[in-house]
């Protein structure tokens, strides 16, 4: 009568098992066998788990029914197929001391049921442990190299591919778009994570999984500082070589965003209305948030108000502002926004200004960068000489590399200058061309019913300043009564919260040249130098501007505001 084994075939998909046989390779090599060797195989049994760790259910079904005594042998194709850990490699040694394995056949191992096959068996399985432990070891080594040079060790996120010909990690150019308007979306503050998530899934947007994006992923996503070029490995942040598909100024305005929001839903009826999160409260600086309000009539008639109101979340304080409509609120910050826009004819001669500074300014540019251009010629034959005099032996070798190591040094500092310059260019035009597009836009805002369009808005121009007091939205700003005698073209140092806020600065030092300094024109670097007997600015950015121009010949210096026909409202001192 022959024996009965159970065949086992076992391949997973982690590295230890790479070069072993397929599945199917091991069933149709162990029949074969079985065959040859006249085994009868009462039943295959397959598994596609890794056997590092104890817990395998096919294999642990495979060893109860043997202990049951269905069979008394098992064939596999090497002793790694049945354990790689101590725990299932003792099962298997203890059940051929008891007797319940009777035998073992491998077609690439010899064992019989002896001391010293045990033995041999046994070195087998600590064999077959210690290259899964030295493996994982050498594979968390490799991956620790991977982070060092900047790699991210895993799989890439969405909006990136794992390019497998260079090991390095691309950005997938349709995704990678879709992800960076996701993050322009919801910082504008008009959408949420369940709207981003909809963008995401309608745009086909998935998981790895195949899964719809939920708003979980979402915040995932937009917290996730792998597309600034950064990633996280080991809890730790790292810098990475792939290519970053935003900015960082954009990312950092979506984790506000998220801190901002990151509190528990609100029912339906409390839903965030438009002008939430814009203003504060000017009693306890705790922020207006919106609620409906319902007024049934007598004649049953159901009428539907919304209402915005300091929080009162402050704690050992009682706040007693009142509520205010939404309908008042909106008038209100509409006349702000509308005091801020800028004329047509005001801004085309604005953008005149601009363009000429920007052809005077290239001009000058030119001029350095030829002079550069020459000295790096003169450089590169001083460099030329000197190895003409090294080749010739007139040159010691070590005075050679030392003086040849001076003028590369001199060379690349003189060709760096030359990128900074051309990047300098024109990092200011394009930002106030933008701007004054903006502010000509802003009367049409104000006057539309977008109440989300005007948060947007209101965000950009007023930053955080806003606030709602006796029922009446003020904007502020910090060292609202401060004077910039010293220089005017010094606008970082009242620059406000918002890139609209320093440019606003550009807009009042043009203004002031343009009408008030007669004879000078746009070089806003010779001003500070221009006599006057006193000048002050104030400037609370980025919406009120009110200046006072005294000059050294007043009646003969030409332009003043009394004079100004159509000046726009933020120039006024009664602007609010």
């Amino acid at each position: 009568m022959s024996q009965k084994f159970f065949l086992y075939a076992r391949k997973s998909t982690d590295v230890e098992d790479k070069q072993v046989l397929s599945i199917d390779a091991q069933i149709t090599e162990l029949r074969a066998f079985a065959k040859n060797e006249k085994l009868e195989i009462v039943e295959e049994f397959v598994e596609k788990r890794t056997a590092k760790i104890p817990g395998r259910p096919i294999f642990g079904e495979m060893m109860r029914r043997i202990e049951k005594g269905e069979v008394s042998g098992i064939i596999s194709w090497h002793p790694d197929r049945l354990a790689r850990n101590s725990v299932d490699g003792g099962q298997i040694i203890y059940f051929l001391d008891i007797g319940n394995l009777a035998s073992l056949k491998f077609p690439s191992h010899w064992f019989e049921n002896t001391p010293q096959g045990k033995f041999s068996l046994s070195m087998a399985f600590v064999q077959s442990k210690y290259y899964v432990d030295s493996l994982s070891e050498n594979t968390k080594r490799g991956l620790r190299q991977k982070v060092r040079m900047g790699i991210f060790p895993s799989q890439a996120p969405v909006g990136y591919l794992n390019d497998s010909r260079t090991k390095t990690i691309v950005v997938e150019k349709k995704k990678s778009r879709l992800i960076r308007l996701a993050f322009e979306r919801y910082t504008k503050g008009d959408q949420r994570l369940k709207d981003i998530a909809n963008f995401l899934a309608k745009n086909g947007i998935s998981t790895r999984s195949g899964k719809r994006i939920s708003k979980t992923k979402a915040s995932f996503i937009l917290s996730n500082p792998f597309y600034i070029g950064l990633f996280k490995y080991g809890g730790e942040i790292h810098e990475g070589k792939h290519e970053s598909i935003i900015s960082k100024k954009l990312f950092d305005e979506a984790q506000e965003m998220l801190r901002f929001r990151g509190q528990p839903e609100r029912k339906p009826q409390n839903e965030p209305q438009p002008y939430c999160g814009l203003i504060s409260c000017a009693s306890c600086g705790m922020m207006i948030t919106g609620e409906h309000k319902f007024k049934r009539q007598k004649n049953g008639n159901v009428h539907e108000y919304t209402y915005y109101r300091c929080t009162k979340k402050r704690k050992n304080f009682v706040c007693k502002e009142s509520a205010v409509r939404e309908e008042e609120l909106d008038r209100q910050l509409s006349s702000l926004i509308q005091k801020v826009s800028l004329p047509k004819d005001w801004a085309e001669e604005l953008l005149k200004m601009a363009e000429n500074e920007h052809g005077e300014s290239a001009q000058s540019l030119t001029a350095s960068v030829k002079e550069k251009d020459e000295k790096i010629s003169s450089l590169s034959k001083k460099l030329e000489r000197l190895l003409s005099g090294y080749l010739d032996q007139d040159i010691e070798k070590e005075i050679y590399r030392v003086e040849k190591g001076k003028l590369i040094l001199q060379k690349k500092s003189l060709e760096e200058e030359i990128t900074n310059l051309s990047h300098k260019q024109n990092d200011w035009l394009a930002p106030f061309q933008n701007w004054l597009k903006d502010a000509q836009s802003l009367d049409k805002i104000a006057s539309d019913d977008d109440l989300f369009a005007k948060k947007v808005k209101a965000k950009e121009i007023f930053g955080s300043n806003l606030s709602l007091g006796e029922k009446t939205v003020r904007a502020s700003a910090p060292n609202s009564d401060s004077f910039l005698a010293d220089s005017l073209a010094d606008s970082g140092r009242n620059s406000g919260e918002t890139q609209w806020a320093c440019l606003r600065h550009w807009l009042v030092q043009s203004l002031l040249v343009l009408f008030w300094c007669a004879g000078q024109d746009l070089h806003l670097h010779d001003f500070r130098h221009t006599p006057l007997k006193r000048t002050g600015l104030l400037v609370p950015p980025p919406a009120r501007i009110f200046i006072k121009i005294d000059l050294l010949y007043p009646k003969s210096s030409g332009f003043s505001i009394a004079s100004a026909k159509d000046t726009p409202p933020f120039l006024n001192d009664t602007f609010f």
